[in-house]
This record gives structure tokens, sequence and C-alpha cells, in this order.
């Protein structure tokens, strides 16, 4: 107890003073893209229906599934509210977007078929948005469901989805002065297992890019890359640390070896889109001392955190420098099959 204590005082203040976030009950969509996950996917539903939130929809996008267990999972739930889409095309961009298309109310929440949100998620991300009328996107930690295996407290303590307990706003108007790469900061505003949108803002700047992200030839970058795009668009984007959810980290070394891959091959697909971009490579090159900086600072947390077991230095720069050709081979696919590459920078 003594131990849990002191770790408050130190995230919080002596005080205890934690400020209350604000909730509603405005009508929210929560979209969740899965592939073959069944039990997974069924447990996330479960989850985000236990919630406080009392009135709410879920849209389960079934991205070319195997067979139909994931129907039948999601059927099982037998509650009206819950919807089973299925999806021809594989990708979690491509799931989201169908997720974002498919939604009837203004604000559609994220998450991933792997968590299990927490009982006020819901309602207090839909009073963020009743709080702050100018704000487009917001995000949330996403913190450990378990942590019983090397691997588990590697992705939690080495992949820092969690960004703290302070409620930041990110926006052109108002840049922050503790990141001078804004706002090509993809790692300030948060990840795609936890994040909502306006769905009218979100539309605009044309979702997702489904060259991007999870089942693409890129792996990961789709998230970052979306809210980078919604802040050169000039809305506003936020985090909230009272909007969170429970993650089941990967649980062995080849599981979290895989990951580390796709966000080392996502972040070097973002660094490509930004090159390929001239409008956003003018901007980019100005912050490009900071940028190589960061690079450097996010490649000794990750072999100090994440180690040797999830790809040496070497290893992780030769992924990201991979991501740049399967972004490219990515945007082709996309659009021969009628897919969304939305541009960076609005023209």
């Amino acid at each position: 107890a003594d131990t849990v204590l002191a770790a408050v005082e130190e995230q919080v203040g002596a005080d205890g003073a934690v400020p209350v976030p604000a909730t509603s009950t405005e009508p929210l969509t929560v979209a969740i893209a899965t592939r073959n996950r069944a039990e997974s996917v069924e447990r996330c539903v479960r989850a985000v229906l236990a919630g406080d939130h009392p009135d709410i929809r879920v849209i389960v996008v079934d991205n070319d599934p195997d067979d139909d267990s994931t129907e039948r999972a999601v059927g099982s739930v037998g509650r009206a509210e819950v919807r089973y889409v299925r999806e021809s095309r594989r990708g979690a961009s491509v799931g989201r977007n169908r997720g974002l298309l498919e939604a009837r109310t203004p604000i559609v929440a994220f998450t991933d078929d792997d968590t299990e949100v927490d009982r006020h998620w819901a309602s207090r991300i839909a009073g963020a948005f009743a709080a702050d009328p100018d704000l487009a996107c917001l995000s949330g930690p996403v913190v450990a469901a378990r942590l019983e295996t090397p691997q588990e407290q590697a992705s939690e303590f080495g992949l820092v989805w969690n960004k703290g307990f302070e409620s930041r706003r990110y926006s052109l108007a108002e840049p922050p002065a503790d990141s001078p790469i804004f706002p090509f900061s993809p790692g300030s505003y948060g990840i795609g297992a936890n994040f909502a949108v306006r769905a009218a803002a979100a539309r605009k700047v044309g979702g997702l890019d489904e060259a991007l992200g999870p089942g693409s030839p890129a792996l990961g970058g789709e998230d970052g890359e979306f809210m980078v795009r919604l802040v050169l668009a000039d809305y506003a984007v936020a985090y909230q640390p009272g909007v969170l959810v429970w993650h089941h980290h990967r649980s062995s070394p080849d599981e979290l070896r895989k990951q580390v891959r796709g966000y080392a091959m996502g972040l070097g697909a973002f660094l490509t889109k930004i090159a390929l971009d001239p409008r956003a490579g003018a901007m980019a090159l100005q912050r490009l001392p900071a940028a190589v900086n960061q690079l450097r600072h996010i490649g000794e947390r990750e072999a100090t955190n994440v180690g040797e077991s999830a790809g040496s230095g070497t290893e992780r720069l030769r992924w990201m420098l991979s991501g740049g050709s399967a972004y490219v081979r990515g945007r082709r696919a996309a659009r021969r099959a009628g897919g969304r590459v939305p541009p960076l920078v609005r023209r």
C-alpha cells in the first residue's frame, strides 16, 4: 500500500486533487475492426456494453474473415445495439473507414479487438466532445490488462501507449512548447486502440489512409498519420487521461517482435508519405534536426525497455527503412481497390 500511495503522489500530487472528467449521455457509436479473433472481439464488445453510457451503438467490422466465427460470436452477445458488418477487404484502416461510413451518430469512437474499455470510457468521450465544440479527435491511455510475462512488461514500459496523466490539446493555433517537431509528432497524440472523432471532421479529411496500418504492407502508422492530418487541416486534437482502455499485450517473444517491426515500418511509411507530399515535405524539412534527435531518443528508449528480443537497433532501422517501399506498394494496392489514400496536406 505504501508503494502504491507513493506512486500516486508522484503522478498526481500529494493532495490527490485530480479533476473529474466531464461526462455526457449524447449518443455515440463504437467501431471495432477485427479479423479472425472471435473470442477476443466478443470480450471487447461485452466490455463496451458494460460501461455506464446509456445510448451507445457498436459496429463490429469483420475484415475478410476465414469463417463465420466472429459473426456467431457477435450474435451471441444478443443485443440489438450491436451490429455485425462484413467487409471484403483486409486492413485496420479499411475496417475503421467502414465503421465511420456505417455510423449514424456525430461522435464515433474506435478501439481494437484486444482491448477492454473502462466502464466510464464512452461517457467521458462524449463529455469531452460536449465540453469542447472545436475538438475533432481525442485519444486516451492504453494500459496493460495483464503483466504476467516479460513480453507484456516490455510492451507496457517500452512502447509507451500511456501518454501521461495531464490533459493536452494540440492545434496549429496553439503549438505545444515542448515539441520541436510539431505537428509532425504522431507519437504525442495517441494510438488507434483508443481514439474518437467527430464523424463530420474525419470524413472531411478523407478518413484513415488505407495504405497504412495493420493488414497493409506498411503494417502500422495509420493512427498517427490521421491525427497529424487533422491538425494540418486546422482541427484540434486532444489527449484525455481519463479516457482509458486496458490492452492485452503480446505475451510471447515472436508476437512482441512482430509488433515492434510493425511500428518501425509504420514510422518509415509515415515519413515516406511526408516526403511524397511537397507541402508537408517543405514544412517537415525545417524540423529535420529535431526529428533526427527524436528518432535517436526513440531508438535508445526501445533498446532499454523492449530489449534485443524484439529486434536489435540495426534491425529496427532496417524495418523503418523498409516501411517506405511498403507504403508505396500499399498506395498502389489501395488505389486499385478503390480505397482511400488522402493527402497529408489538403490543397
